[in-house]
């Protein structure tokens, strides 16, 4: 199940698709590749029906979970019952849906139970792909204003994804990507129903995708210091 991604700096205040490749054009700290995990504050693309527009809201990866609002639960939406399941219903319903930009995503592969490895998707010509959120509001006793958290949406896998399968655990789910045509459905400005922004939600095949097998960086063993090698303090 996706718990990474990568996004451009620069798309951090990115309302319309075709804004995203313009907007890395130019140098410096807008062009930084930025990781993204579960907690983090996302960009996430929304539309503000009084205004009349797109906004771009902060909001933290992962619904407050029961009892610890400071831990997430849950972080993923099943794109079957986003439209029945009480946690998702009501806000799927009145269009609290968002749009987050990605340049790749990670996917785990269950090696045995205690282990993981990570393998990134790119996502090939595309410049961006557009991933599926939903939102809401929550009030917390110890926070001035509402937690805006939201939650990203899955479909099942494709073949790519399902390649990751072993016996430990079936790489069955994905991020729900959507067609550039579906924004304006998903989003909700339109008069399009709750069945028609469902019907966004599909699983992407026949592309031109890669994945390959994060490398992790070697640890370092730290040695004792000793007086002629002080090295080991640092």
């Amino acid at each position: 199940m996706c718990g990474k991604f990568t996004a451009m700096a620069s798309w951090s205040d990115v309302v319309d698709f075709s804004q995203a490749f313009s907007a890395t054009s130019g140098e410096g700290e807008n062009d930084r590749s930025v990781t993204f995990k579960v907690m983090n504050e996302l960009a996430v693309i929304t539309f503000d029906r009084e205004a009349g527009k797109r906004r771009v809201i902060p909001m933290r990866w992962g619904y407050p979970r029961r009892g610890n609002w400071r831990a997430p639960d849950p972080i993923h939406a099943r794109s079957e019952t986003i439209d029945s399941k009480p946690t998702f219903a009501k806000a799927f319903k009145n269009a609290q849906r968002g749009i987050v930009l990605v340049k790749t995503f990670n996917e785990g592969k269950q090696i045995s139970p205690k282990v993981t490895e990570q393998h990134t998707i790119m996502l090939g010509d595309e410049p961006a792909g557009a991933i599926a959120f939903l939102f809401d509001q929550f009030a917390i006793s110890e926070m001035p204003v509402p937690l805006r958290a939201c939650v990203m949406v899955t479909v099942p896998a494709n073949d790519l994804i399902r390649s990751l399968t072993t016996e430990h655990a079936e790489s069955d789910r994905m991020p729900a990507f959507l067609a550039n045509d579906d924004w304006a459905t998903w989003l909700g400005e339109s008069d399009a129903t709750s069945e028609q922004a469902e019907a966004c939600l599909r699983t992407v095949e026949g592309i031109k995708w890669t994945m390959t097998k994060e490398e992790r960086a070697a640890k370092t063993k730290r040695v004792k210091p000793t007086v002629s090698d002080p090295g080991g303090l640092f």
